[in-house]
């Protein structure tokens, strides 16, 4: 190889470096870190997170002083008013490129009421303040004039002056481990909205009729208009699979005129179980499959040999009212009378003299199987895998020409005709 060609070589290597030392550079001139604080830290840090261009989000305390900065003493009762106390806050790092100061700054001041003093919600203390603690002059630029905006806007609406703290960060603790992805470690809970619902950019509130709501049986699920990581739980654990006959609605909390609500709506998810227009069920924050079909089971079936079936794994009585009317029905299927989903099929029924509802199979991937070996037997129970209510017992080679019995509760199912479905 000849000289010219290998400093050819080096030159255009040593350029790449530093080309990719430069494309580098420039790139992390627009990671920028804010610090921002509005109440409880754990819905906040990861509301920050599903932000496009947010890099990432740490819970922390900051504006403080005259002690360690950790949890257990910034929640010590007699730092409740402290004006030295350490704030709950959130190190926001994100790429201003993707996600500028002011859009960041804008969802800030939207996701929290800064009209509160030393408190969000039922958070009350100095630790709960609200606070803009900045790392360049930019920032605290931006910030200041959005508070201006935002005040503006607030008054417009009825609100009081913004008590948001705006200076330059001095300095940010990490909190303590299990406070990082709080959400993610402590899956059964909810998304405080302590939101005045006041926008930068107005946003045309849609109007909703709920005039079929005050008529009749409703679930009313309130959900998010931001990320919330509880309110996606509940859709996936049961909401996306229910199919039960007691229509479940999802609403924001401003979607609710005409409801006689006594649950508070601040919390994502809130479910709600109405009758004709009042609440007589409501819990805050998220339900698992267990627990809403637990307290649907309640609302649907009140005090009944039903319920008792469902939850306390009772029997009918045999030849009941129920399996009358099921046991010659025309075809179609059987569903659970909770969560609507499919278990069983007229063509899989057989007459088993027994006096309950017997198949020779359920529909695929409809039940689970548990050990049961109460009053001294061993037996196969069967149980709905939608809504996880008792069906009945599975009998081995009990059923003609030696295929299996499933033995059924039927104040439990419900019948559709194959030509409804």
């Amino acid at each position: 190889m000849s000289v010219c060609l290998i400093l050819f070589a080096v030159s255009t290597s040593l350029s790449a470096a530093v080309d990719s030392r430069d494309l580098h550079n420039k790139a992390s001139t627009h990671v920028e870190t804010i610090v921002l604080g509005s109440g409880c830290f754990w819905g906040a840090e990861k509301r920050y997170e599903a932000l496009t261009g947010v890099i990432d989000a740490v819970s922390g305390y900051a504006d403080g002083s005259g002690f360690k900065a950790t949890y257990k003493n910034i929640s010590k009762r007699s730092r409740k008013y402290d004006e030295n106390n350490y704030a709950e806050v959130v190190q926001v790092t994100y790429n201003s490129d993707k996600i500028s100061t002011e859009k960041l700054l804008q969802h800030y001041f939207e996701s929290h009421d800064p009209t509160q003093l030393n408190r969000q919600g039922n958070d009350i203390g100095t630790q709960y303040r609200s606070t803009i603690l900045t790392s360049n002059k930019h920032q605290l630029q931006v910030a200041n004039h959005l508070k201006d905006d935002y005040q503006v806007k607030l008054t417009s609406a009825g609100y009081g002056k913004i008590k948001t703290i705006i200076k330059p960060l001095q300095q940010f603790y990490a909190a303590e481990e299990y406070h990082q992805d709080y959400i993610a470690k402590n899956p059964n809970g909810y998304c405080p909205d302590h939101s005045t619902g006041v926008k930068f950019t107005p946003v045309i509130t849609t109007q909703v009729d709920n005039s079929a709501l005050l008529m009749g049986k409703h679930i009313v699920v309130i959900d998010a208009k931001e990320y919330c990581p509880y309110c996606e739980k509940f859709k996936t654990d049961v909401a996306n699979n229910y199919q039960g006959s007691i229509a479940m609605t999802f609403r924001y909390a401003d979607q609710l005129a005409g409801l006689k609500i006594n649950t508070p709506t601040w919390a994502t998810p809130t479910i709600l179980f109405f009758e004709n227009g009042q609440e007589i069920f409501g819990r805050q924050g998220y339900l698992s499959k267990d627990d809403f079909y637990k307290a649907l089971g309640a609302f649907k079936l009140g005090d009944t040999e039903a319920y008792k079936v469902a939850f306390n794994a009772a029997t009918d009585s045999p030849f009941c009212k129920q399996y009358d009317m099921f046991k010659n029905t025309p075809d179609g299927i059987f569903v659970d009378k909770l969560s609507g989903v499919a278990l069983f099929d007229t063509r899989d029924r057989f007459n088993s003299g027994t006096g309950w509802l017997s198949f020779t199979r359920p529909l695929k991937g409809s039940v689970t199987k548990h050990q049961d070996n109460r009053y001294g037997m061993q037996r196969i129970e069967l149980k709905s895998k939608s809504s996880g209510i008792h069906l009945g017992h599975l009998f081995v080679n009990e059923g003609p020409q030696g295929k299996d019995r499933y033995c059924i509760n039927a104040t439990v199912l419900d019948f559709i005709p194959r030509n409804d479905i």
